[in-house]
């Protein structure tokens, strides 16, 4: 303490510190919200954001395996009572920290809609962007919290040109061949395509993955199958390490903190390569001389597309105007 205090009176000529709580094993949870100006506000549920790097989000979920249905509660209604107080309108997030001890503390809000959005659209039927567009114009929203239902449990995973293997450096250059995942349920917002160079001097995401199933297990499989038939060859991506995530014990419990890859360091950034057999090599050969005719259809999803995906049912209270 009294180094702290001497390097603040050095520095700003003033010893006044600020002491932060330390919250043990946190997990970061946020609460999508909706406010008009008529003083409706609803939360959409959480999305569970733990697994990070730097501080930069790489895969979330809906729900999250450290809440229970009191848990959820409390937070939903901190959520909607810090949008009401400051009376905000419009699609916002309350982020929050989650401790082991199961005390929650408000982190900050996003005032606008977020990369992580889909997963909380494929598990409530609600088109968030949509009641963004028509809140702005003044519309009530149609439904209430009791009408919110939340089912099934989607995960999207952030699709980035960087190196895992390599601190995570930004990984540039041509697209030269690009297979992208579809089916019942699978989801992926991309604007990228064969032949586009990806350059350093923007933001190295290229597309969001975004899956549902029926339970936590169901959506699990189904991004592993989507994961597979994702090729994005000419750069590297994460997608090898959102492959490794999903496959992890401690991610197959639902048991992980926002220290995930600090505390696993070594079982995902050994050298790389290093555990690959070779007949994937091959594999990879094959894949490259001969090509793929057509998209092939993932297997065993066919029954578990959103409920929400049906023509006419996606959305609950359109109201009016939509």
């Amino acid at each position: 303490m009294r180094e702290a205090i001497g390097e603040a009176k050095s520095a700003f000529g003033d010893g006044t510190v600020y002491i932060e709580k330390a919250v043990q094993q946190p997990r970061h949870i946020e609460f999508q919200v909706l406010a008009d100006h008529h003083g409706n506000v609803v939360h959409l549920y959480e999305r569970e954001c733990s697994i990070q790097r730097r501080h930069q989000k790489v895969l979330e979920e809906t729900p999250s395996m450290a809440l229970d249905d009191s848990l959820r509660a409390k937070m939903g209604e901190a959520a909607v009572k810090a949008a009401q107080a400051a009376g905000y309108t419009n699609a916002g997030t309350i982020e929050f920290m989650l401790g082991g001890d199961r005390n929650f503390y408000f982190l900050e809000m996003n005032t606008r809609i977020q990369v992580e959005h889909p997963i909380t659209e494929m598990t409530t039927g609600i088109d968030l962007v949509r009641w963004q567009i028509k809140i702005a114009r003044g519309e009530k929203l149609s439904f209430g919290q009791k009408d919110i239902v939340k089912r099934g449990h989607a995960i999207e995973c952030r699709i980035y040109a960087e190196d895992s293997h390599n601190n995570f450096m930004p990984s540039c250059g041509v697209i030269k061949r690009l297979h992208e995942p579809w089916g019942p349920g699978i989801r992926n917002d991309s604007g990228i395509y064969e032949g586009w160079e990806v350059s350093p001097y923007y933001d190295p995401i290229l597309s969001k993955l975004v899956v549902w199933g029926e339970d936590r297990e169901a959506a699990r499989r189904k991004m592993m199958l989507a994961l597979d038939s994702y090729g994005i060859h000419g750069i590297k991506t994460s997608v090898d390490i959102h492959k490794r995530i999903l496959r992890h014990e401690a991610f197959i419990r639902g048991d992980y903190c926002t220290d995930f890859f600090e505390k696993h360091k070594d079982e995902f950034f050994g050298a790389a390569g290093a555990d690959v057999p070779d007949e994937a090599f091959i594999a990879a050969a094959l894949h490259e001389l001969l090509g793929s005719a057509g998209s092939p259809k993932l297997p065993g999803i066919a029954a578990q597309s959103s409920p929400w995906g049906e023509l006419g049912k996606w959305e609950i209270g359109g109201g009016s105007g939509s």
